[in-house]
């Protein structure tokens, strides 16, 4: 960096400068590395060492005083001929020296304090030199984390997550494939679940502030499982790396009505994205059919402090652009039943039959992937989906939760020659417990059933259910660890297994789950 002050700000003079910030910069690693050397050899000194440490610091101090002098004396020239300032480029150079004075006037204190912890203390090192050194920040006893921003002005939180796993298929599958898992996909392989960036400005009325802003940033594995793909949405690829990202404003109409526009992780269903705010690490298989997110407008209204009704108008499920111009409907509420009761409540109307498909005769300029031809008829049968659960922290230490789900779609509306209105359902639920033993430690398990009639999860019929088990060690408010067992079972073989072409109706696998969080936002992301 000095070099680079000297290159941009003193054109005229470059090479003494830079010669004498280098010989600056020399003495100051010097004088640091006998410092360090003489404390960890204090027991060793005759007794005149400290004298002998002073008096050289001193002489030390006399010489840097009398470079800066000169260097001051030609940054005085070079600033009047160019008429600049070089405020910026004194700085380091007054925190060498009143690095060196702190030093040479801490006396006993060299000698009676250890090395590591007396340079943070009495030394300011610039900050190139803290980033070279490990040794340094190591003395600082600052976690690399710190240095990440989680705050921003006005409110803002910056948040930061990564997650990945080990996961081990006792039926060692071909190409290490997992059916019906959404984010813990392959087995024998180090993997990347997520990582992610959270950007949150929420809304602060009592702050005066009834607007907010979220962004949510993606990579890794679960991009593929939860950011669409060309069956539901012409262009999936553009928004892949967009988890969620809405602007919020809250009216100022009774307790408050929240208005939020763009794109949101969809709250059909009781599990989420972020594994930390879970109760196992892999995911349901409700969380794997039911829709992951919308695009489209989403209130709530809080009637009281018990009660608050929500609907949205969506372009569709897992759906960014629209397929065809019918607008889906949430209607739903969220009741505080007792001070440990949550209960949700939501009904979804919706029609995902696309009525355009892929074409490549278009003469007008288009984006890629908008060169589109009408589907004549299009499919219209709706989809309509009942989804409830419910969350009884039972003791301080003891949770359940329940959930439950009827889903029914049908292709078209109407029966007609070629055109089919026969019903395809899915539906069942799942049971959750957790209870934390201790302040790091907790198990979990979860069970669930599933009936897909007509295939509309996993492309056959077949009655699906599941057992998972999960211990849970949490080294810290940012780093938790979670070993799991999980065994799926179909009435019908459908898993893979290590023999081409030979199903298992079983899927028993051994899950390492690592998450990392860091950032300014509280509670659930």
């Amino acid at each position: 960096m000095p070099l680079v002050v000297c290159l941009t700000e003193f054109v005229e003079a470059p090479l003494m400068c830079c010669l004498k910030r280098l010989t600056l910069l020399f003495l100051f690693v010097a004088l640091v590395s006998g410092l360090v050397a003489s404390a960890q050899t204090q027991s060793a000194m005759p007794a005149n060492g400290d004298e002998d440490l002073r008096q050289a610091v001193r002489e030390l101090a006399l010489r840097v005083s009398a470079l800066e002098e000169e260097l001051h004396k030609e940054r005085t020239a070079a600033a009047s001929a160019t008429g600049a300032s070089s405020v910026a480029a004194v700085t380091p150079v007054a925190d060498l020296r009143s690095s060196v004075e702190g030093v040479s006037s801490s006396g006993a204190a060299i000698a009676s304090t250890p090395a590591v912890a007396a340079v943070p203390a009495t030394v300011t090192v610039p900050p190139a030199v803290v980033a070279a050194s490990p040794q340094a920040a190591g003395a600082a006893n600052t976690p690399v984390l710190s240095a990440l921003p989680t705050q921003l002005p006005g409110g803002v939180t910056l948040n930061y997550a990564f997650d990945g796993y080990y996961d081990y298929d006792f039926n060692h599958p071909i190409g290490r494939v997992q059916y019906l898992r959404a984010y813990d996909v392959l087995s024998n392989s180090f993997s990347i679940n997520q990582a992610d960036v959270v950007f949150a400005l929420d809304p602060d009325v009592t702050g005066r502030r009834r607007y907010g802003v979220r962004l949510d940033l993606q990579f890794g594995q679960a991009t593929a499982t939860l950011q669409g793909n060309p069956l539901n949405e012409a262009r999936p690829d553009i928004y892949r790396n967009i988890f969620q990202v809405y602007g919020t404003y809250v009216v100022p109409v009774g307790k408050g009505l929240t208005v939020d526009f763009g794109k949101w992780a969809s709250s059909l269903g009781i599990e989420g994205n972020y594994t930390k705010d879970q109760v196992n690490y892999s995911r349901s298989f409700y969380f794997d059919y039911l829709p992951f997110y919308h695009a489209g407008i989403r209130t709530s209204y809080k009637v009281n402090d018990k009660l608050a009704l929500n609907y949205w108008i969506v372009n569709g499920t897992n759906q960014s652009e629209p397929t065809n111009s019918y607008k889906d409907e949430l209607f739903g509420f969220t009741a505080l039943a007792t001070k440990n009761i949550l209960w949700n409540m939501n009904y979804y109307l919706g029609q995902d039959h696309p009525d355009v498909a892929a074409a490549t005769n278009c003469t007008a300029p288009v984006q890629p992937g908008l060169c589109l031809q009408e589907i004549n008829p299009a499919p219209n049968g709706k989809e309509h989906i009942f989804d409830s659960y419910v969350t009884w922290n039972a003791t301080p230490k003891l949770s359940l939760s329940l959930e439950g789900d009827y889903v029914i779609s049908r292709e078209w509306e109407n029966a007609a020659p070629g055109e089919s209105s026969a019903p395809s359902h899915v539906d069942g639920g799942a049971g959750y417990v957790r209870y934390q033993l201790t302040p790091k430690m907790a198990l979990a398990g979860r069970s669930e059933y599933l009936s897909d009639r007509g295939g509309l999860f996993s492309g056959t019929t077949q009655a699906l259910k599941e057992f998972t088990g999960t211990y849970e060690y949490k080294f810290g408010e940012g780093f938790l660890v979670r070993a799991e067992y999980r065994r799926d079972w179909s009435n019908v073989p459908y898993f893979l297994t290590n023999k081409p072409g030979v199903l298992s109706p079983n899927q028993p696998t051994l899950t390492m789950g690592l998450v990392w969080w860091y950032g300014g936002k509280q509670g659930a992301w």
